[in-house]
């Protein structure tokens, strides 16, 4: 998922640095193709379950009753007991802000007005502070290589499960498909991600169920908008003992001693890599 590439620095010296690698990968749902995506290439069937998933192309009950990958034509077809059909559906493709050129499908936010998110669900400062100091610490391909986005499905203080990818929209779509696979709950779960809180990313964690979405980064106007309209908590800028809130944020408890928290979280393990995170 990275290669060594010789280069100069900025002192005209030779260098060996790690960057992140990117392949196309061809998804079809039974005999249709959907979409090329643009990914790092590990768990391509998370990937495509979790895309599906998301743009309401795979409901929650459905039977997949098989997954083909190819590699060497960089193809990925997921097949279903029920019979799909979705030409019009493809017809209303709309490009995101995401990276890697994200897209949704225009009826998906029409489906937001009949979600109801958990309202007991809670975040405790004390587990936003704990989760920010182990998720930045962890061994990952954004410390070694940068130039990459991650997601991660948490319960509590406790990072479950950590996905990455070129575009934080194929990170959160692997958590989906990983959720999926594993029958995971999400009424009490907490999801943070590396990039920015955009409406792309506030679509997908509402769909997914998932009460509070956190991120390091900052937001967006629609992001925040379709967050409070969803009743989606959305926590940004989380760095150290600093974050702010702009949705939901009768779901935050205040349990922590700020004094005893680092004033930034920026970590020595970061200091070493070459990361340009957004």
């Amino acid at each position: 998922m990275s290669t060594a590439v010789a280069g100069i620095d900025h002192e005209g010296r030779t260098v060996t640095t790690d960057v992140v690698t990117e392949r196309p990968l061809t998804l079809f749902l039974n005999a249709r193709e959907i979409v090329t995506m643009m990914t790092i290439g590990d768990h391509p069937d998370l990937l495509a379950i979790g895309y599906l998933l998301n743009q309401g192309m795979l409901k929650a009950d459905d039977v997949i009753t098989g997954i083909d990958h190819n590699d060497d034509i960089e193809t990925i077809v997921v097949r279903t007991e029920r019979q799909t059909n979705y030409e019009e559906k493809l017809k209303k493709k709309v490009q995101t802000s995401g990276c890697a050129q994200g897209t949704v499908f225009g009826d998906l936010m029409d489906e937001l007005d009949g979600i109801r998110l958990n309202p007991d669900a809670r975040l405790k400062t004390s587990w936003l502070y704990a989760l920010t100091r182990k998720i930045n610490t962890e061994p990952s391909l954004y410390l070694k290589a940068g130039a990459i986005h991650g997601c991660v499905l948490c319960r509590d203080d406790k990072p479950l499960v950590y996905m990455e990818d070129v575009g934080r929209h194929n990170a959160i779509d692997k958590v989906a498909g990983y959720m999926f696979r594993h029958h995971v709950a999400p009424d009490d779960k907490i999801f943070y991600t590396t990039g920015r809180l955009t409406s792309e990313m506030v679509i997908k964690c509402v769909k997914m169920r998932i009460p509070i979405l956190v991120s390091r980064s900052g937001f967006t106007a629609w992001g925040v908008e379709l967050a409070k309209k969803s009743g989606l908590t959305l926590v940004g800028r989380a760095r150290g003992k600093r974050f702010v809130c702009l949705a939901g944020e009768e779901r935050v408890v205040f349990d922590a001693d700020t004094k005893a928290i680092d004033g930034d979280e920026r970590t020595s393990a970061r200091k070493g890599s070459n990361a340009d995170m957004d």
